[in-house]
C-alpha cells in the first residue's frame, strides 16, 4: 500500500469513528439467551473489557472509495418521495447492517438504538406483544414456538409457521430484530400477520391483540402412574422450580417420568446444565461449545439423585423445542437416561456474544456452535427422536397422540 492510500484510509476511518464513537470504551456484555426471536438466544459469559484503538484493525485490502462515492451521490441527487428523509446516522446504521447481513448468519445482528432497547426489555422478561419465539431460516421469519397461554397460542400460531408479512410489510430478508420490533407494541393494540403453514401449504391472515406477556415456567401433573413435568422455558428461576418438581416426583414414589419440552424455545444455558445435573454423575459432559480453534465444555454438577433408583424417563420434543431444550434432551438421550419422543427439534445450536458498540448500539455475533456430548452439532437439523411421532390418527390431536405414545414407551422400558 502506498503512503498516499494509507493516509486516505486513516482520514476515512476517523470520519466514521467520530460519528459512531467506535473508539469509546465499550463493554462486552455476556448473556445466555436462546428466538428466534424475541428471546433470541444464547450468549457466552465474558468479562467486562475495553475496546482500544489498537483492537480496530481495518483491512489493508479494503477500498472505501466506492462507499464514499455512493454516499456523495445519495446526498447530492437523491430526492425522497416524502418528507421522511434518512439521516446520516441512519445511513451509517444501514451500512453496518449490510456488512453484518453479508455474513448470512440469522443470529448475527447489529442492533440500532430502538432494537437494543427492545432486546434489553425482552431480557428483563416483561414485554408487550403476542408471545412467540421467532427466528430466521433461509431469509424467512419462522415461528420457533408460541408461548403457553399467550395471544399467539390462542390465535392458533404453530411452530414452523412462516410469517410472510407484518401489518402488510413483507418479511423476506427482514432481520429478526426488525420483525420483533414490528410485532411488539402497546397492550390492546393489534398486529396483522400473514402466515404460511407448511403442513397445509396455505396462507392465511390473522389479527392478534397484543398483551403484556408473562412467561410461564413449569407445571406438574400425574397421569395414571406417570409423573409429568412440563417445562416451558429455561429462565433464571426454572432451576429452583425444577428442583421442587423433582421433590414432588420423588415424594410420589413413582418411577415413571415424562419431561415435556415441546414448545420450549430455550433460555439460560446454566439452567439446562443445572437440570441435567440431577440425572448425571459429576463431570459428565452436558454440552460443548465449539469455537473452531478451541472448545469449552460444560459438565454436570453431579446431583445425580437417581443413580440408585429405577428411573424410567421419556423426554417429549417437537419443532418448537430449541436451544437449551435441545441441549438437555441431547445429553439425557446420549447417556441413556431418557428416550426422546416426538418430532425433530428446531436446531438452534449457535452461541452469541452481545458486544456494546456505543452507548446506544450493540452487535450480537455468533462465536461458537453447540455440540452434544457425543459431538453432534445441534444446528445441523436438530435432534431426531428415538421414537418419531409426527402424525396422529384422524380426530386425535398430535400432542395428545405423542403423549400417549410416550406413556406406551414408558411401559415397555
Amino acid at each position: 500500500m502506498t503512503l498516499k492510500y494509507f493516509f486516505v484510509i486513516i482520514v476515512l476511518m476517523k470520519k466514521i469513528l467520530k460519528d459512531l464513537s467506535l473508539y469509546s470504551a465499550s463493554i462486552i456484555v455476556a448473556l445466555i439467551v436462546f428466538f428466534s426471536g424475541f428471546f433470541a438466544g444464547n450468549f457466552n459469559q465474558v468479562q467486562n473489557a475495553n475496546i482500544s484503538n489498537n483492537s480496530v484493525n481495518a483491512s489493508t485490502e479494503a477500498d472505501l472509495s466506492e462507499f464514499w462515492r455512493v454516499w456523495r451521490i445519495l446526498n447530492e441527487k437523491y430526492k425522497s418521495s416524502n418528507e421522511n428523509n434518512v439521516s446520516d446516522k441512519d445511513k451509517i446504521y444501514g451500512a453496518i447492517k449490510g456488512m453484518v447481513d453479508s455474513l448470512g448468519d440469522p443470529y448475527t445482528h447489529f442492533l440500532t438504538p430502538e432494537e437494543k432497547k427492545n432486546f434489553e426489555t425482552s431480557i428483563q422478561g416483561e414485554f408487550f406483544g403476542v408471545g412467540m419465539e421467532i427466528s430466521s431460516k433461509e431469509k424467512m421469519i419462522v415461528v420457533v414456538s408460541p408461548l403457553k397461554n399467550t395471544p399467539a397460542e390462542k390465535a392458533g400460531i404453530l411452530a414452523d409457521d412462516v410469517i410472510v408479512s407484518i401489518d402488510g410489510v413483507p418479511t423476506l430478508s427482514m432481520g429478526v430484530d426488525d420483525a420483533v420490533s414490528r410485532i411488539r407494541g402497546p397492550a390492546g393494540t393489534k398486529v396483522k400477520l400473514n402466515v404460511y403453514r407448511k403442513s397445509t401449504e396455505q396462507n392465511f391472515d390473522v389479527e392478534i391483540v397484543r398483551e403484556k406477556i408473562n412467561i410461564p415456567t413449569l407445571e406438574t401433573k400425574v397421569v395414571d402412574d406417570v409423573f409429568v413435568i412440563s417445562l416451558y422455558n429455561f429462565s433464571a428461576n426454572s432451576t429452583s422450580q425444577f428442583r421442587n418438581a423433582l421433590r414432588e416426583f420423588t415424594s410420589s414414589r413413582k418411577n415413571k417420568l415424562i419431561l415435556d419440552l415441546r414448545g420450549n424455545p430455550g433460555g439460560f444455558l446454566e439452567a439446562s446444565v443445572d437440570i441435567a445435573s440431577w440425572f448425571l454423575p459429576a463431570g459428565k459432559v452436558v454440552v460443548k461449545e465449539d469455537f473452531g480453534s478451541s472448545e469449552k465444555v460444560f459438565r454436570s454438577k453431579g446431583y445425580n439423585i437417581f443413580s440408585n433408583r429405577d428411573l424410567k424417563m421419556v423426554v417429549l420434543v417437537n419443532k418448537g423445542s430449541a436451544s437449551a431444550s435441545e441441549i438437555l434432551a441431547g445429553a439425557l438421550s446420549e447417556y441413556g437416561i431418557a428416550k426422546i419422543v416426538g418430532t425433530n427439534t428446531f436446531g438452534k445450536g449457535s452461541v452469541q456474544e452481545l458486544i456494546q458498540i456505543s452507548k446506544d448500539t450493540s452487535l450480537k455475533v455468533t462465536v461458537a456452535q453447540w455440540l452434544t456430548p457425543n459431538g453432534v452439532s445441534i444446528s445441523e437439523g436438530g435432534l431426531k427422536p428415538d421414537l418419531v411421532v409426527d402424525t396422529a390418527p384422524d380426530g386425535v390431536e398430535l400432542m395428545d397422540y405423542q403423549f400417549q405414545k410416550a406413556i406406551e414407551l414408558l411401559n415397555t422400558i
